[in-house]
């Protein structure tokens, strides 16, 4: 998102994209997290978790209709409206998975993920720089892969301590 926003901010008079692309992005994040946690949504954590990040795919998909950079600052937000849903239902499903005793050790994994996932993303967003259409298809890209990740390893099939399995609450 970051390398979007200063490519895309590259032409002369498109400076303040550098950070209205992330200002977008994080206000959508804010908004669909108050969204989502004024209720109880139905189903377990990971079958939210699949959804949120199936919605987080399907969020990027306007940016590749939308060239003009006003239009996809207003695009980024619907994406971003799923981020803080796919976040919190990751360390809750995470939780509700990990046997008892084990959940720091979880939660460091998934945080080390969530970085590794970053910086990877980070550093070929670089590469790809020069060409908008595969810099703004990275972000869907990525999404892409963690929901087959998500899809292929089913967690949801496993065992889910009862008391932990709802991932939005009031």
């Amino acid at each position: 998102m970051n390398v979007l926003a200063v490519a895309m901010s590259a032409a002369p008079g498109r400076q303040m994209l550098s950070g209205l692309l992330p200002a977008a992005f994080s206000a959508g994040s804010f908004l669909g997290g108050l969204v989502y946690g004024r209720r109880t949504w139905p189903g377990s954590s990971t079958r939210q978790l699949v959804f949120g990040s199936a919605a987080f795919l399907v969020g990027w998909l306007p940016l590749f209709a939308l060239r003009g950079p006003y239009a996809a600052t207003v695009a980024v937000a619907l994406p971003g409206a799923f981020l803080t849903v796919v976040v919190a239902c990751a360390f809750v499903t995470t939780d509700a998975l990990t046997p008892t005793g084990r959940t720091s050790e979880a939660y460091a994994w998934l945080i080390c993920s969530i970085g590794v996932g970053q910086a990877a993303g980070t550093a070929l967003a670089g590469r790809l720089a020069d060409h908008a259409l595969a810099l703004a298809a990275l972000p869907a890209a990525g999404a892409a892969f963690a929901l087959t990740f998500l899809l292929l390893t089913r967690p949801d099939q496993g065992t889910v301590r009862r008391d932990r399995q709802r991932c939005g609450h009031a």
